[in-house]
């Protein structure tokens, strides 16, 4: 819901011969195009051919017989054998330095990336402010490898550490925009990183990242907990949302037309933990003062609200 572009387009095709019923030959081509920072229809592009062939048939193959009760189904995304030895920041600070020396686009270097975003879901926040004091250097290319890693790190202690290296103002704007937006992929948020989150959003010019980062959590967490606007930091961020829309979305020039329809795009973010905000949002599609952008951001904010708790008698029926 953040984003409309397409960053990558990709392209497979392949032909397969089949030969009394064996796969004999398979021929691939595979493209990939990268459009980022491109004018539309141009970028890097590349191309991959490969071919496979049959060459003979074993027969009385060997199979090794498997336990049953070995077997399970699982993701094949990111998955890693879970480590058992305690993780220090010495360790974490060295897999840094490792990073910073290591050429850009080897495999080493893919692996200790890896690593250093599952060693820092390890670590307390105490431990990842410690960590940040001696490792946020560049590395010789510019690249702050702890930058990259804490989005992907998704535990509330580097949600934490997030927000206050975004408050503390020591990382420049794209990076700060790359925290909020990864917010959005957070798959178990808890209330937690949404209390520490909350007062973002009074800070003085929030950006649209920051609202639609935020609410993007909180409807994940809200998905997972039914009855999450019971929570203390849900309620924070509802209460805050409402605040800006004034009663009733009164607006008095396009700076504040343009503020708050980022605010109602929020509340539709949001969705069910917004669900106490629908008397307001049906007045504010309902008051015919209202301009008609604003009107129609209204009623798009009840998107993810549940019908139960929408105002149907503020909108004529049919309507």
């Amino acid at each position: 819901s953040q984003s409309e572009q397409q960053i990558l387009s990709s392209k497979l095709e392949c032909v397969q011969s089949i030969k009394d019923g064996v796969l004999a030959e398979a021929k691939c081509t595979e493209s990939n195009l990268v459009t980022l920072f491109s004018p539309k229809g141009s970028g890097a592009k590349a191309k991959t051919e490969s071919s496979l062939k049959l060459f003979q048939v074993e027969t009385e193959t060997l199979y090794k017989r498997v336990d049953s009760e070995d077997l399970y189904v699982t993701s094949m995304l990111y998955e890693r054998e879970e480590n058992e030895r305690e993780v220090t920041g010495g360790e974490v600070i060295e897999l840094v330095w490792k990073l910073c020396l290591a050429h850009s686009t080897s495999f080493e270097t893919a692996d200790l990336f890896m690593t250093l975003v599952f060693e820092l879901r390890h670590l307390s926040l105490e431990a990842l402010k410690a960590l940040w004091q001696r490792s946020s250097f560049k590395c010789r290319d510019n690249w702050q490898p702890l930058i990259d890693a804490l989005p992907a790190c998704a535990t509330e202690a580097c949600v934490v550490l997030m927000k206050e290296i975004i408050v503390s103002g020591e990382v420049e704007e794209d990076k700060v925009e790359y925290f909020f937006w990864s917010f959005s992929f957070i798959p178990k948020p808890t209330s937690g990183m949404i209390e520490s989150l909350a007062p973002l959003l009074m800070s003085p010019g929030a950006s649209q990242s920051c609202f639609l980062g935020v609410t993007a959590l909180l409807h994940r967490f809200c998905s997972a907990y039914l009855s999450c606007d019971a929570f203390p930091a849900v309620q924070s961020v509802v209460r805050t949302l409402g605040t800006f829309l004034r009663g009733n979305c009164s607006v008095q020039d396009e700076e504040q037309i343009s503020e708050m329809r980022l605010v109602l795009k929020a509340i539709g973010n949001a969705g069910l933990a917004a669900a106490s905000l629908a008397p307001v949002l049906g007045l504010c599609a309902s008051l015919r003062g209202n301009p008609v952008e604003i009107r129609l951001a209204a009623i798009q904010a009840f998107r993810r609200i549940p019908c139960s708790a929408r105002v149907s008698d503020l909108l004529p029926a049919g309507d």
